[in-house]
């Protein structure tokens, strides 16, 4: 069972981005990709083997490279090496896809691979144009009888990789001009961490007045005498990452908040460096970031009202009053209710008769968030894929995604239309003004079939000229054969 659960969730991280139940269309998306995959693993082991067979002309085809280039390089073994890396790469796919098979999960491709698919494709033209040469070479050289077997591969290869756009479906390839694209909110996860220890008034400032985030996201848990305080970690010596602390405490309820408030929660993120980000603060940074201690909810309620940002949080629940306590908290603040995103799906019902706050919904309530008409989804950014964020979007429903710290996926998300994302790289995303990169679809056809089309008009000039130079050795050959025979005569 634990060999399983590790394979399965391996091959979640690996593969696929979406593992939800799903029917009808995502079902047959599923096998598509599983169609893809294989037929992927396949050419790129073909692909392999053809340079293989190819090895013992490498000098032939160094020497090609080296009238072009003027260096004395192997390039061949280079091409070998990206084959090599390729074809195990596929063939990877392919496995993770059966165990996925197996343990009867839905098989959607990761994102990257949708999110790079159209430059990946021009690629993949560019290299089989290449091949072209050693492979009409050979195919005038070898039996007639070969000849069948290596035009039949080489043909099933390029018409995949020619017609393989039919089957791209990437979220960037959207026209900005005619669609009303709006850029993801940015939430702040534990503030700006990368610029300031997580979870600390310095954070939170830092992601207000430099990444101008929406929300604050954080993490909240009592202390022994009831007042609710941030910090992520609950379990075990929670405290031992982000604090100097030194005795054994093993919950937050142990504690008071004056023993809590006397740690130090900062220098642990000056020597660790845990983003490698810690070079970017100067002096004055560096010294108030060393001084940082762990903070109180109202602390971050008053900068929310000052700075009028929103604050979700995950509710750590190591008491029976924790959630009414928190609710009493924020109350006593006098903060608008607008501002406060619920997200603890515990004592929900307790939280909606005492206040107006704004639900949140995490994925395993959407049946819950339909029954009471909730506009609010926060979900792992696994959990969803691109067509279902623009679905749920379309109903009015505002989708969260956590956490997101890489451009492309920002990008990605941007380009599907999701609502807001959670993240560390605030500082990053907040500077972005459109995705990396979005292509009209009429631009990307273009593309496709020019590119097709320019590589088939090389491979057919590649053929000739392959052709008439046999055609000349073979004429050239007979010639001497009958310059030998005729002094016998």
């Amino acid at each position: 069972m634990a060999l399983g659960r590790c394979c399965r969730d391996f091959s979640r991280a690996f593969l696929s981005c979406n593992l939800e139940n799903q029917r009808g269309n995502e079902n047959k998306r599923s096998t598509c990709w599983c169609i893809m995959v294989t037929v992927g693993a396949l050419i790129s082991v073909c692909w392999l083997y053809i340079w293989l067979v190819f090895y013992s002309d490498r000098d032939d085809f160094n020497t090609l490279f080296f009238s072009y280039l003027y260096k004395h390089k192997d390039y061949f073994m280079v091409v070998m090496i990206i084959s090599a890396l390729l074809a195990s790469y596929c063939v990877l796919l392919l496995l993770f896809a059966l165990v996925q098979v197996v343990l009867q999960e839905k098989l959607d491709l990761h994102w990257i691979h949708k999110y790079t698919a159209p430059f990946l494709q021009f690629g993949a033209v560019g290299a089989v144009t290449l091949l072209s040469w050693l492979v009409f070479r050979t195919f005038n050289q070898v039996q007639k009888r070969s000849k069948f077997l290596i035009a039949g591969l080489f043909l099933i290869l390029s018409a995949f990789i020619y017609l393989c756009p039919l089957l791209i479906h990437s979220p960037c390839l959207i026209d900005i001009k005619e669609i009303n694209l709006t850029k993801p909110d940015i939430w702040g996860h534990r503030g700006a961490p990368m610029l300031a220890p997580e979870n600390t008034m310095m954070s939170f400032e830092r992601s207000a007045t430099e990444c101008k985030v929406k929300v604050f996201e954080t993490d909240v848990q009592l202390s022994k005498d009831r007042i609710p305080f941030l910090m992520h970690d609950n379990k075990g010596e929670f405290l031992k990452r982000t604090t100097n602390v030194t005795q054994s405490v093993s919950s937050g309820n142990q504690v008071d908040i004056s023993e809590l408030q006397s740690l130090n929660a900062g220098k642990w993120f000056i020597e660790n460096d845990p983003f490698q980000t810690v070079h970017l603060l100067n002096k004055s940074q560096r010294e108030t970031a060393e001084s940082q201690t762990i903070p109180t909810l109202r602390q971050l309620l008053k900068l929310a009202k000052r700075h009028n940002i929103s604050i979700i949080f995950d509710l750590y629940c190591n008491g029976s009053n924790d959630t009414e306590d928190t609710v009493k908290e924020i109350l006593n603040s006098n903060i608008s209710h607008e501002l406060i995103y619920w997200l603890p799906p515990q004592n929900r019902e307790y939280v909606k008769k005492t206040s107006n706050f704004t639900q949140v919904y995490n994925i395993t309530e959407t049946s819950e968030m339909d029954k009471q008409n909730g506009t609010h989804l926060n979900v792992r950014h696994s959990q969803l894929n691109t067509d279902k964020i623009r679905n749920l979007r379309n109903k009015g429903i505002k989708v969260n995604l956590h956490v997101v710290n890489e451009r492309w996926m920002f990008s990605l998300l941007w380009c599907a239309g999701a609502s807001s994302v959670t993240t560390n790289n605030c500082q990053v995303f907040s500077k972005m003004e459109q995705p990396d990169w979005t292509m009209a679809p009429s631009v990307y056809i273009t593309l496709w079939i020019s590119v097709d089309a320019a590589s088939i008009l090389i491979m057919i000039a590649v053929f000739v000229y392959h052709r008439k130079n046999t055609s000349s050795r073979q004429r050239g050959g007979r010639i001497s054969e009958q310059l030998e025979i005729a002094p016998l005569v």
